[in-house]
């Protein structure tokens, strides 16, 4: 809502959608559509896979943005989605920017849900939540990667707040829930020992498939002694780790996300 006395603002908006087909024996499109500050890219993969580097035009989000995308695969298809780069949530001076992700796997399909790190600047604030609704036998792997301020540009999230929400089903039964709320004074809320520990950068990653305890160990392996653990339980995997910086949170994070790919590394946008 709006405060009293201010003039109405310019808000970013955008709204994406990619469904998928085989044909052939390689994923394909089947419906494409963005509206907005939304734009979708297909680079080619050359490989029976898909590739789509989801974009913001608006080059950031502060309060009263919204951003929407939806991806679905059919039965066989396999999707990789990313973002071109870092999602930046600047300073809100009233309400709070939303994104909001909506992912469908099809009988034997695949998607790998990996965009890059969002920044998150002070005083912004931040909602984000993650639909997700996958067949019995589909794979699904994601990562959700936070920076609260650069530190190597001198920069911190002092204050602000940011909720995140994910949801996944598999035949329409809840299989992961996971709620993170940071709140007020975010720097020392996140120094406390049980929440951060005076880290500024940290990831969640999830696993859901046949292979999660096949990669448990080969995952605590990649991990190392960094700040970070794993755990699994049936067909599904969970990884947390933080960082004193985005720096070092990559250099944890990309191995990781190597094992839980079979050997692939993040898509090459990541290294741009």
């Amino acid at each position: 809502m709006q405060p009293a006395g201010q003039g109405r603002q310019q808000r970013a908006w955008g709204r994406g959608r990619l469904v998928t087909k085989c044909f052939d024996g390689r994923t394909r499109l089947d419906e494409f559509y963005q509206e907005g500050a939304a734009k979708i890219r297909l680079p080619n993969t050359y490989s029976s896979e898909m590739e789509a580097v989801i974009i913001n035009t608006a080059g950031g989000l502060t309060g009263g943005d919204r951003m929407e995308w939806s991806i679905t695969a059919a039965a066989g298809c396999h999707v990789t989605a990313t973002t071109q780069a870092c999602e930046k949530i600047y300073k809100a001076a009233f309400g709070t920017a939303e994104i909001s992700t909506r992912i469908e796997a099809g009988a034997g399909a695949k998607i790998h849900w990996l965009p890059q790190e969002s920044i998150l600047f002070d005083n912004a604030s931040l909602t984000r939540t993650l639909e997700v609704d996958l067949a019995a036998d589909a794979e699904f792997i994601a990562v959700e990667a936070v920076l609260l301020g650069r530190k190597e540009m001198g920069e911190a999230m002092r204050h602000g707040a940011m909720r995140d929400s994910w949801r996944v089903r598999r035949e329409g039964r809840l299989i992961h829930a996971e709620e993170l709320r940071l709140q007020g004074d975010i720097a020392a809320l996140t120094a406390r020992g049980a929440v951060l520990g005076g880290k500024v950068a940290f990831a969640t990653l999830l696993y859901a498939g046949p292979l999660a305890e096949a990669l448990l160990p080969l995952v605590r392996a990649a991990l190392g002694d960094c700040h970070g653990g794993a755990s699994q339980w049936q067909d599904k995997l969970v990884v947390r780790l933080t960082a004193a910086d985005g720096f070092a949170l990559r250099k944890n994070l990309i191995p990781v996300i190597s094992v839980l790919r079979g050997g692939a590394s993040v898509p090459k946008v990541w290294n741009l």
